[in-house]
């Protein structure tokens, strides 16, 4: 089971668009293990996005990750980074397939609605940057057996 970060942009929010998204997550089956609301400051941004620092986007990516509240969370389930960024979509929300978050609710290249973890590496760094690990539940849920195939002892 892995986990992925999971950031719900300035315009998610600004939008009303929070729990449309966040049922699609807990739809397809993940496991919700952190949750909160913060606004995250120009420090962290940098942090966060400081692979791209020198780039021409870098600058007003922190302003509108800045502008704002966002939500933050941890998904956990089989294969969990790959799923997510699937469904979210391509970056630009005019390139993405109907039917991902981006596809169906953003048009901009900047206003893009969502961050998520690109690989288990980066799902690791940015969980730590945003969450202490007494912010992170560890439950079984009740459901898992529908989600996945346990028929052979373990999740298929």
């Amino acid at each position: 089971m892995e986990k992925t970060l999971i950031i719900l942009k300035p315009d998610a929010v600004q939008r009303r668009l929070l729990g449309k998204i966040i049922t699609r997550f807990e739809e397809k089956g993940f496991q919700i293990i952190g949750l909160k609301m913060m606004q995250i400051s120009e420090t962290l941004a940098r942090k966060h996005y400081g692979m791209h620092e020198g780039k021409d986007f870098f600058e007003p990516l922190v302003r509108y990750t800045t502008s704002a509240p966002v939500i933050v969370m941890v998904l956990k389930g089989k294969n969990a980074v790959e799923i997510a960024r699937k469904m979210m979509g391509a970056t630009f929300g005019l390139k993405a397939e109907p039917g991902t978050i981006r596809g169906d609710y953003a048009v901009s290249n900047r206003f893009n609605l969502i961050h998520g973890s690109d690989s288990i590496a980066s799902a690791e760094k940015e969980i730590g940057i945003f969450f202490k690990k007494e912010e992170l539940f560890e439950y079984n849920p009740t459901d898992i057996q529908w989600v996945y195939d346990m028929s052979t002892g373990d999740i298929v």
